[in-house]
């Protein structure tokens, strides 16, 4: 018997950063509805554990946990299922050493599966060798085009732009991501 693998893609957990439930967009709103961070831990780790079995692969395309000194606080990840890949975001910034422990690599960006993953998006100019590039870092905001529209060749996977905190498959992605027929 073989397990069916599945690849799954997340961004932007900010695991410990007591700010994060007070940000807002514009207009006012919360970015995120959690009472305190309790709530959002317990809420991320349940989503994620929900689709994404033990022998399932995630890429965790940065700024999982913020936490600049205590190493311990990685340790929420172990509760998450999965065979863990990061792609540093701006706020990964314990030694490599430190990110080992949970994650089976560690990587500033990743070319597989015809799209290019980073923590930021990618300036424009580069991205026509990939089919798009999945990022975080812009949390509810997206990458427009020239005439103010969301371009198609970004996808943000940060947990705001995922239906209900739930890493978004690779098979779901498929159905999104534009085909370059030029290659």
């Amino acid at each position: 018997l073989r397990c069916k693998m599945n690849i799954f893609f997340c961004s932007d957990h900010h695991f410990y950063h007591k700010n994060i439930i007070k940000f807002t967009k514009p207009d006012g709103t919360l970015i995120r509805q959690f009472s305190d961070l309790d709530h959002m831990h317990e809420h991320f780790i349940a989503q994620h554990n929900s689709v994404v079995k033990p022998n399932d692969v995630v890429y965790f395309l940065g700024d999982v946990v913020l936490e600049r000194k205590d190493a311990s606080k990685l340790g929420i990840l172990h509760r998450l299922n999965g065979r863990k890949h990061l792609v540093r975001g701006n706020h990964d910034e314990l030694d490599t050493i430190y990110y080992l422990d949970y994650f089976e690599d560690v990587h500033s960006l990743v070319a597989k599966y015809g799209v290019i993953m980073s923590h930021v998006p990618i300036h424009p100019g580069s991205i026509e060798r990939w089919n798009c590039n999945l990022h975080g870092h812009l949390h509810y905001k997206r990458v427009l085009d020239s005439s103010g529209h969301p371009d198609p060749r970004y996808i943000n996977v940060s947990m705001e732009q995922l239906d209900n905190y739930k890493p978004i498959s690779l098979d779901e992605l498929n159905k999104r991501i534009p085909k370059n027929h030029d290659k």
